[in-house]
């Protein structure tokens, strides 16, 4: 066995030099680093995994599972009304609240990441923020975790989506890692931070959304419900 196995193998590395070595061009010295550099190759080669399955043999699977999902607000959860300030006038989109039912049912964390830029523009306070969040919170609720961006696209923050502050801020605040999240939103920018928190994403369009970031999302879903299937919650298939 042992002759046959070395027999073997002087057959693949004459095989796998050759393979170098034929295009030329062929000199003394060419032929003679190839003959020796085919020998080695698989040599380092085995033992660069077999190193590499060592130090990482107690590595997770990747990705890991999901712990928590984050919802984006308008557009999203409820129909935008821009820069509303108004709790009377939060409209949850048809399969908002069962989406976020059956997250819950999975046993998994819900949040909310939304931009707010009507603040910073000054045409809305913190506390109107605050009530329509909190009367969101109140027909869809209650969500494990609540991140707010007050500030403008100018405003250079690292928590305005589509930087990842505000995904990060909520793995936190759960107690989870980011790429234990997903993050479920309507147009780009919601894409964009989750995929730079190293987040799942997934992309619901609405009117408002463009055909770009369509073209560039990694998951697309018509509703909620088919995001959720997407990420395999609730025992999607």
């Amino acid at each position: 066995m042992a002759g046959a196995a070395a027999v073997t193998w002087l057959g693949l590395t004459a095989d796998f030099a050759w393979r170098r070595i034929a295009p030329g061009p062929r000199t003394t010295t060419e032929v003679t680093e190839m003959a020796w550099t085919s020998a080695a190759i698989p040599v380092a080669a085995v033992w660069h995994r077999l190193r590499g399955e060592w130090r990482h043999r107690h590595a997770r699977p990747w990705p890991p599972p999901l712990r928590a999902v984050l919802f984006d607000r308008d557009g999203t959860l409820v129909h935008d009304v821009p820069y509303n300030g108004d709790p009377s006038l939060v409209a949850p989109v048809a399969d908002a609240d069962a989406a976020v039912r059956r997250v819950r049912a999975d046993g998994l964390l819900t949040g909310v990441v939304s931009n707010q830029s009507g603040v910073a523009r000054g045409v809305l306070s913190r506390e109107q923020v605050a009530a329509v969040n909190a009367e969101i919170d109140d027909r869809l609720g209650p969500f494990d975790t609540w991140q707010v961006c007050p500030h403008g696209p100018d405003d250079g923050c690292a928590c305005r989506k589509p930087a990842p502050g505000l995904v990060l801020a909520a793995a936190r605040d759960l107690g989870v890692r980011p790429e234990e999240c997903a993050v479920i939103g309507d147009i780009g920018s919601d894409v964009l931070a989750a995929r730079a928190a190293g987040s799942r994403a997934v992309l619901v369009p609405t009117a408002e959304t463009l055909p770009d970031e369509i073209d560039n999302a990694p998951w697309v879903a018509p509703s909620l419900g088919e995001a959720l299937d997407r990420l395999r919650i609730g025992g999607a298939p």
